[in-house]
């Protein structure tokens, strides 16, 4: 029973998980993170060992054979484990930070690009249609990266409004600028600089997708109203989440049937993108308050 409440302690809320996540991936991560919880592993080196496991994936997928492509697979599994784990390990020590959160997502790009490449270099070598192929392949990519950017945006909005956050993510990002303008003329910190510079190119980004951020228009609710009107379209929202791609890729990897992932995003995933955004416009002009 104490397992249990503990690994309750290392989720966010059920609304805004995935349900591979909730049932697979993070009771696996959770046995990680009660293996390295006695030890100084930070949330950070967990994030690395992502990394890392994310790049050997896409190495294995460059060898264009059945046999790597299945090893590849077992490796990208391994980075989804090892990615929910850094989060809950943070949940739990309560020791998480923004630059963490930030490294945590560049991680997630860095392993899908790794594995992208291979995969890429993978056609290469053994179809007979390589470039069309590729030209799916760096489709279903940009479709999947636009569909993060929403899904992360819109989850992360509705943890700042729900739990009744002091800092929005919009106030976040203000901060973000501003310490980013007072370090651009100091010496040193060169990591940080670079970490703070790709959340920010990464939130104009995101912005453009979802709304503009510099609007005159502000959504105003109490967390009951709000929960109550995005309680389910969220639940779509994670339908289309990066653990639902991943394991989409996993799946087809150990058939050899990338055409059926290529099919399932850009035509089932991105429909239900457009729909949801559609919903999700309409609902936040019922929460906007003009000032």
């Amino acid at each position: 029973m104490r397992w249990v409440n503990e690994y309750k302690k290392s989720l966010k809320l059920l609304e805004v998980e995935e349900i591979l996540d909730v049932y697979f991936y993070r009771p696996l991560a959770f046995l990680v993170v009660k293996l390295v919880y006695p030890t100084r592993i930070t949330p950070n080196q967990l994030t690395f060992a992502a990394i890392s496991a994310g790049v050997t994936a896409g190495f294995f997928y460059a060898s264009g054979t059945r046999k790597g492509t299945i090893i590849g697979a077992l490796f990208f599994l391994l980075f989804n484990i090892l990615d929910c784990s850094d989060g809950q390990l943070a949940r739990l020590k309560k020791n998480g930070t923004p630059e963490g959160r930030i490294i945590d997502g560049i991680a997630d790009y860095i392993s899908e690009f790794a594995v992208f490449a291979g995969i890429a270099i993978g056609f290469h070598k053994s179809s007979d249609q390589p470039h069309f192929l590729i030209i799916l392949l760096v489709l279903s990519g940009m479709s999947i990266m636009v569909q993060n950017i929403m899904v992360d945006y819109y989850r992360t909005r509705f943890l700042d409004y729900v739990q009744g956050r002091t800092k929005t993510l919009e106030e976040g990002i203000d901060e973000y600028e501003k310490e980013y303008a007072l370090l651009k003329n100091q010496k040193g910190s060169l990591m940080k600089k670079l970490i703070i510079s790709l959340y920010l190119k990464y939130s104009a980004l995101q912005s453009w997708f979802t709304v503009k951020r510099r609007s005159k228009e502000k959504i105003f609710s109490s967390p009951a109203e709000y929960y109550r009107k995005n309680r389910i379209i969220i639940r779509f929202w994670v339908l289309i989440g990066p653990t639902a791609q991943i394991t989409a890729i996993i799946i087809c990897s150990f058939f050899c049937r990338f055409d059926i992932f290529f099919w399932l995003i850009l035509a089932g995933f991105n429909s239900l993108a457009l729909v949801l955004r559609i919903i999700q416009k309409r609902i936040d002009r019922s929460l906007i308050a003009s000032y």
